[in-house]
């Protein structure tokens, strides 16, 4: 589990986060949504200590991660997986390579074990045959199923996805939304997703947080979407004609 208490973050005399308080649970796809500016990705940031927030804390599970020295933050992130919007694949290595590129940085394992381990995590995301392929001969599908792999090579505790679907057909977007959300489940992972994309809201979301203007707006789970009276929701979600017309029929069915 990680908490967020009462963040706020500026840049100069923007305010971007407004004293956010909210709970990311274990096992579950923990979607951050909102419009361009809402301040996802800083939230994200800080979450993962990428950035540091002005005031707050964050906490993962009983350690208060904002209270840490440089040696007991690496102990942490040592137990975070980070799934990048690009992939950020080195277009040098192999497939191989890239996913093992974690253990070589991080773990003391053998070189049979780190075979082992690779060979696992591409067989995990469906690659397994595709070792000493380079990134630029797969598809953007499959780049984003290398980055998992990598993601999850470490077997953390915390996983972290910024927009994992960016680029991708629809079709692909539904086989990554159910990897990341079966191996959640598979390995009690506590994941957060920072999404623009409507079907893994609706697909996937066991706990989404909407942000509007750098305050959370409204939490909740995906079954409560349709229904829901936030105005905001409604704005955010219900912004096409066709999804308008989805609700008022859910509604009808209450």
């Amino acid at each position: 589990m990680i908490r967020a208490e009462n963040i706020f973050k500026s840049f100069g005399e923007q305010q971007v986060l407004k004293g956010i308080n909210c709970t990311f649970h274990d096992g579950q796809t923990n979607l951050i949504i909102g419009r361009s500016g809402a301040g996802k990705t800083v939230l994200l940031k800080i979450l993962v200590g990428l950035f540091t927030q002005d005031s707050g804390n964050i906490w993962y599970d009983d350690v208060n991660f904002s209270q840490l020295d440089k040696n007991q933050t690496k102990a942490i992130r040592q137990k975070v997986g980070m799934l990048f919007q690009g992939s950020a694949l080195f277009d040098s290595l192999s497939v191989e390579q890239n996913v093992r590129f974690p253990l070589d940085m991080f773990s003391n394992m053998t070189k049979l074990e780190k075979d082992n381990r690779v060979n696992y995590c591409l067989e995990r995301v469906g690659l397994q045959g595709s070792n000493l392929k380079y990134p630029s001969e797969l598809s953007g599908g499959m780049q984003k199923r290398v980055g998992i792999a990598r993601a999850i090579v470490l077997s953390p505790k915390y996983l972290f996805c910024d927009e994992p679907n960016s680029g991708l057909d629809p079709k692909t977007s539904i086989v990554i939304d159910e990897l990341i959300r079966s191996i959640t489940i598979e390995h009690d992972i506590t994941t957060i997703i920072n999404t623009h994309d409507m079907n893994s809201v609706m697909e996937i979301g066991d706990n989404i947080l909407l942000l509007h203007n750098g305050e959370l707006t409204w939490n909740g789970h995906r079954d409560e979407v349709l229904t829901s009276k936030n105005e905001i929701l409604q704005d955010f979600i219900f912004a096409s004609p066709f999804l308008k017309r989805l609700r008022k029929a859910a509604i009808g069915n209450f």
